[in-house]
């Protein structure tokens, strides 16, 4: 595919696409490996374990969630009477608060101390988001098409 031919939609679709899944893929294993294997780090070792998750984690989840924010508001700007568009863009409302009032302050908590209720309680409430995340990948490859 010709990058200069391509429309302003073609390119923001491919975008979007991209980011989400990257972010299907990272959410599925966040959930089934990385979140659960909390409770197996343990004594002085936990706080710093999940500190250094908190830094680390910044750098591979902030660029693709910016771009894939941006692309689904330019894709409700550019398609606003597609359906796939605005409900994609409220899923993506739905992970971001998710985000902010219930995985951030578990890992706020986690970064003062091992406490296995919070980190039961953070398996269980980011499959709010791998699920709203799955759908997501689902509704953009469905507006690629």
């Amino acid at each position: 595919m010709d990058l200069v031919a391509m429309t302003l939609l073609e390119l923001t679709q491919l975008a979007h696409v991209a980011a989400t899944l990257y972010m299907v893929g990272l959410i599925w294993f966040v959930q089934i490996v990385h979140y659960p294997g909390f409770a197996l780090v343990g004594g002085d070792a936990f706080v710093p374990y999940t500190r250094e998750h908190v830094r680390r984690t910044g750098w591979v989840v902030g660029p693709p969630m910016l771009l894939e924010a941006a692309t689904a508001v330019l894709l409700v700007v550019l398609l606003p009477t597609s359906p796939l568009a605005w409900t994609g863009l409220g899923l993506l409302a739905l992970i971001w608060a998710s985000t902010a009032l219930l995985q951030v302050p578990a890992h706020s908590r986690l970064n003062e101390a091992h406490d296995a209720p919070i980190i039961d309680r953070l398996v269980r409430t980011n499959w709010l988001r791998t699920t709203a995340w799955t759908t997501r990948g689902l509704l953009a490859l469905a507006l690629l098409i």
